[in-house]
Parts: structure tokens; C-alpha cells; sequence
């Protein structure tokens, strides 16, 4: 059990209500009323409100502060999740389109700086969660044990550039771990957010990475989520790297996996934060003169990208290199994700370029 599993519902209420929390989503949509209606409530799966808000009550500094603790919990606990979702997607009414990763054959783009001077590398990710299954706080050890050899029998059947080998965490010698995480891809257990909503539970049990064997398409099993679809190269072809991920995408779906989405939602993980499309589309970019003008975030926000730095959220640029990506996920379908996050670089790229006299 996590950390903070000994507190009930109402002792994590009562300390979060203690609490100097001013970024804090669930403190905010929290209120006495919504309380009141689910404290009591259990999803299909057995799971509890002290299970979605543990993590946020324990850390108050937390952004969202609130983790579903099933796919159900989305419906179970809604009079809380759907005020958080609307508030961090920034939309007035929750509604999502069918899937529509567009035509791969036609897509209209390829390579978004072929002059290879400017985007480092590129990644596409989706997240997917088992429809069958319970979320990490209500999983047992039992559960991640099923649900990888369920996932690992499905990634067997990849063909192609797509096929590779699965490494699971349990046992990994040093030297693999030594190899993993030089390519940067090797996920850990730090995160004192997830440790707490018990992200980490029976770590490192039932998790693993598999990866083709050119190394340009990754699935994390049981990482935050039941599963994560990388695909990722260097340079800046986007038009390559996202129909790697689609045509992965509809083998797996083929081989058998079921994923948990909900009609006005998407497809569902873990964190309310990433619904709908689940997709992140980026790039690391070669931007020093943008990103020192004063207006370089509302210059991203109008464009709906996000810039961060290389190592994820919270962190800094490292030689002027930035991580750019589309900012929605929810409300529009995967094709237009894409499209918007293609159209946000390409608008970097123009004003690097006039801001450096080329």
C-alpha cells in the first residue's frame, strides 16, 4: 500500500482543508458539497475517494492534486473529476470526437526542418490503459503480474520495424539498466506524487520496457500508466514518427488489447491531466533567440504549444534547447493534435529564423 493509505476520506479532507494549496485543482473543486456526495462512494473496481485524492492531500503543492483511481472512477467520481478536468483542459463542457489518426499515406507533412540545424529529435506518445483493470491504487501484485504477460503476448505479435524484445524491470541486470538509461529510456521510481496516489506499489514488479529493435518505437508497461506508445527519432521528420506510432497502434489493437475511454472523454489514464487523445506530439528545438523574447510563452499559448525544458516539466532549457508540443489533448481528435502541434513549430521555426537576421 502507498505511504498515505493508512488516512480515510475524511482525514485527507481534513488536512488538505489545513493546507496553503493555491495551485491545487483538487482543493479548489473539492468543496464541502462535492465531499459530502463521494466520500462514501466505491467504483466497480473497489476503489475510494481517499484513493484519487491521497496523493494531492498528502502533497498540496501538487498542480491537480487528484488521480483516478479506476477507469470507472471517472463516472463513480465525477461531481469532483469533471470540474478538474474542465478547469485544467480549459473547456466549458466536457465532449470528445471519435479517434482520427487521419490518413497516413496523405498526411501533408514530413520533414519540419530538413536542414537538420534547428530540431534535435522528435517523439509522438499516447498513453492506453487496460479497459479490464483498476488503476495503481487498486491494483494488486497480482493484478501488474496478469496485465503484463497479457501486454507482453500482445507486443510479441509487432512485425517489422516494430518488432522487438520486452526487458522487464524484475531481474534487469546492471548492464542493461546501464545501457536503458544512457538511451534515456529506462523510468524510475521518484516521483514522490505518484509514490503517494501508489503509483509505485510492488515496484518494481509487473513493469518493463519493450523497444523495436531500431529503438524508434518504445512501450513502458506499468510505468504511471497500464501503458505508453513512443515512437521517437532524431531530427525533425513528424511525418515519420507519427505514422510509426499509428500503424503500432492498430496492431496492437488488433492483437487483442482493449483500451478503458469513456464517450465524452477520450481514452482514459491514470491522471485526469491526460484524457481525450492522450497524445503529445514534440520536438527538442534549437531555439536561444525566441525563447530570451519576453513574450516567448504567449507567443506558444496563442499557437496552443507548450514549451518546457528537455527533461520534462518543471525543468530548464539546456543550451537553448527546448521541448515544444501540443498543448490539447482533449476535444479535438489525434490528426488535428498533430496538425496543431506541426503548425506551432513551424511558426518557431519562422520567427527563430527572422529574430537571427537569416
Amino acid at each position: 500500500m502507498a505511504e498515505g493509505a493508512k488516512y480515510n476520506a475524511q482525514e485527507l479532507y481534513d488536512r488538505l482543508k489545513a493546507a496553503t494549496a493555491p495551485e491545487s485543482l483538487l482543493k479548489k473543486h473539492l468543496t464541502p458539497q462535492v465531499f459530502a456526495e463521494t466520500k462514501d462512494l466505491v467504483s466497480k473496481f473497489k476503489g475510494t475517494l481517499a484513493d484519487c485524492i491521497r496523493s494531492g492531500c498528502m502533497n498540496p503543492d501538487s498542480g491537480v492534486g487528484v488521480y483516478a483511481c479506476d477507469p470507472d472512477a471517472y463516472t463513480t467520481f465525477a461531481a469532483l473529476l469533471n470540474p478538474v478536468i474542465k478547469d485544467y483542459h480549459k473547456v466549458d463542457k466536457l465532449e470528445h470526437p471519435k479517434p482520427d489518426f487521419g490518413d497516413t499515406n496523405n498526411l501533408g507533412f514530413g520533414d519540419l526542418d530538413p536542414s537538420g540545424n534547428m530540431i534535435v529529435s522528435t517523439r509522438v506518445r499516447v498513453g492506453r490503459s487496460h479497459a479490464s483493470y483498476g488503476f495503481p491504487p487498486v491494483l494488486t501484485l497480482e493484478d501488474r503480474v496478469d496485465m503484463e504477460k497479457k501486454t507482453v503476448k500482445c507486443l510479441e505479435t509487432l512485425t517489422e520495424d516494430l518488432a522487438g524484445e520486452y526487458c522487464p524491470l524484475t531481474g534487469m541486470t546492471k548492464e542493461k539498466q546501464a545501457e536503458l538509461t544512457a538511451d534515456h529510456f529506462l523510468f524510475n521510481d521518484s516521483d514522490r506524487f505518484l509514490r503517494e496516489a501508489g503509483g509505485y506499489n510492488d515496484w518494481p514488479t509487473g513493469r518493463g520496457i519493450f523497444f523495436a529493435k531500431n529503438k524508434k518505437f518504445l512501450v513502458w508497461v506499468n510505468e504511471e500508466d497500464h501503458l505508453r506508445f513512443i515512437s521517437m527519432q532524431m531530427g525533425g521528420n513528424l511525418g515519420e514518427v507519427y505514422t510509426r506510432l499509428v500503424k503500432a497502434i492498430k496492431q496492437l489493437e488488433s492483437s487483442g488489447l482493449d483500451f478503458a475511454k469513456k464517450d465524452e472523454l477520450g481514452y482514459l489514464t491514470f491522471c485526469p491531466s491526460n484524457l481525450g487523445t492522450t497524445l503529445r506530439a514534440s520536438v527538442h528545438i534549437k531555439i536561444p533567440k525566441l525563447a530570451a523574447e519576453p513574450d516567448f510563452k504567449k507567443f506558444c499559448d496563442d499557437l496552443h504549444i507548450q514549451a518546457r525544458g528537455i527533461h520534462g516539466e518543471h525543468t530548464e532549457s539546456v543550451g537553448g534547447v527546448y521541448d515544444i508540443s501540443n498543448k490539447r489533448r482533449l476535444g479535438l481528435t489525434e490528426i488535428q493534435a498533430v496538425q496543431e502541434m506541426r503548425a506551432g513549430v513551424e511558426a518557431v521555426i519562422k520567427r527563430e529564423k527572422e529574430l537571427a537576421g537569416k
